[in-house]
């Protein structure tokens, strides 16, 4: 039976005040400065918040052995397992290996001699004497692989010789924060079946009872408008919706549109206006509005510009709504060649799903049937959703990093470290779990 020692604590949980009732269209809202994403979660719905009491103030981090076999009604979730267990296997290889600094230099590579080159082997566990040989070049692949440093080449670059400077601790800690963002995820059997969105991933995973039954690509907000760590219940869907432009776009950009194409940007592009947002809107035609006035205006204007249902819509064939204060919601995107790319950190926050039809008929056990325009279509019970920030994967030899698109890792590493917090060693005795 394993155990690890691991730190665990909680940080307060920030609450969040309504934004006024207004026009803003379809486009998230950016969280505030007091909520801390390094680490925090934004409970929208209360009734998530079930791993740490909410307004509960930091504490110092307690060393505390875990037991992965032990038999419990509820147990912390099945990520933050598989990172404990990576966290173990890390602190059992690269953290036992000597944590020799090597100084800045030229790139060492095969056929590389010199004393920087005795240090590195030194730092890789092999002895100091044998040149830059094939063993060494592999140990760097191996390195570069787990830590996340792009493709393996065996090559010792600037990049490899920060890396291994940082030292293992660093990463280790790294580690630590992953685990403590898993560990707000969903205990064991505290929800039948939710969704988690991992922005340090881009990736979304569907669990039923506990057990990852799917997973796919989504696109999430850019490192300018961070798709924000937060937990919210997913009410129903919007099937055929249209696109609502928020107010500040219509001025800087569709004015913008106008002047440059006139108003057969509005057909070209499936645009309407409409005289209010209060759902009974009167359509207006395009030439009745001063274009010109609207782009030189400081302020927004109160009609609004949507974009009608189609294939050609911003939000695809379908929506998924959560309500939150951040105007953050999953939904289709006409734009599928996106997601064959590596770097999806391209949205204004939203969540794009890459297989729409996949996700909706898990949502709803079927593929909702809708032909009418923004068809809304009640969930049966609401679905938790998590949203979160990985930036370590575990694998099947330990874990391997990620880049940390969004800082959230530098940003957290002050709020849960410092000078006298320091992980605890894998423990070897027998202690009460």
């Amino acid at each position: 039976m394993n155990k690890i020692s691991l730190i665990f604590g909680a940080l307060a949980m920030a609450a969040t005040t309504p934004l006024a009732a207004q026009p803003r269209g379809d486009e998230p809202v950016a969280v505030p400065r007091s909520i801390k994403q390094g680490i925090d979660f934004v409970y929208v719905d209360p009734q998530m918040a079930n791993v740490a009491k909410r307004k509960q103030r930091p504490q110092n981090w307690l060393a505390r052995l875990f037991d992965f076999g032990a038999s419990r009604r509820s147990a912390p979730n099945p990520m933050f397992l598989d990172l404990a267990r990576g966290l173990e296997h890390y602190q059992s290889t690269w953290g036992r290996l000597p944590q020799t600094k090597i100084p800045a230099g030229a790139v060492m590579k095969r056929g590389s001699t010199g004393k920087r080159v005795a240090l590195l082997r030194t730092r890789l566990g092999l002895p100091a004497v044998g040149g830059y040989d094939e063993m060494l070049a592999q140990r760097v692949s191996d390195y570069q692989r787990v830590h996340g440093l792009g493709r393996p080449d065996g090559i010792a670059g600037r990049a490899t010789i920060t890396s291994l400077n940082l030292g293992a601790t660093h990463y280790a800690k790294r580690i630590a924060i992953n685990m403590e963002r898993a560990y707000r995820l969903p205990q064991t059997r505290a929800f039948d079946r939710y969704v988690v969105v991992d922005s340090g991933a881009a990736e979304t995973y569907l669990f039923d009872r506990d057990r990852k039954v799917d997973q796919m690509r989504v696109i999430v907000g850019s490192n300018e408008t961070k798709t924000p760590m937060m937990a919210v219940l997913m009410r129903n869907a919007k099937a055929n919706p249209y696109w609502h432009v928020p107010p500040d776009l219509v001025r800087t950009l569709t004015a913008k549109k106008v002047k440059e194409q006139g108003v057969s940007y509005f057909d070209n592009f499936h645009y309407e206006v409409l005289s209010d947002w209060s759902g009974n809107g009167r359509v207006l035609d395009p030439k009745s509005i001063n274009w010109r006035q609207v782009a030189a205006s400081k302020a927004n204007p109160t009609f609004l510009v949507r974009q009608k249902p189609g294939p050609w819509n911003s939000m695809g064939q379908m929506k998924f709504e959560m309500p939150n204060d951040f105007g953050i919601y999953l939904h289709d995107s006409p734009l599928k060649e996106l997601f064959a790319k590596e770097d999806r950190w391209i949205s204004n926050g939203c969540v794009r799903l890459e297989d729409y039809r996949r996700f909706a008929t898990w949502v709803f056990g079927q593929m909702p049937q809708a032909s009418a325009p923004e068809q809304r279509i009640d969930l049966p019970r609401p679905v938790p959703v998590y949203m979160t920030y990985l930036t370590v994967e575990p694998s099947g030899s330990g874990v391997m990093f990620r880049p940390d698109p969004y800082g959230f890792d530098a940003l957290a590493m002050p709020q849960m470290f410092d000078s006298r917090m320091n992980i605890a060693a894998v423990a070897t005795d027998r202690a009460a779990g």
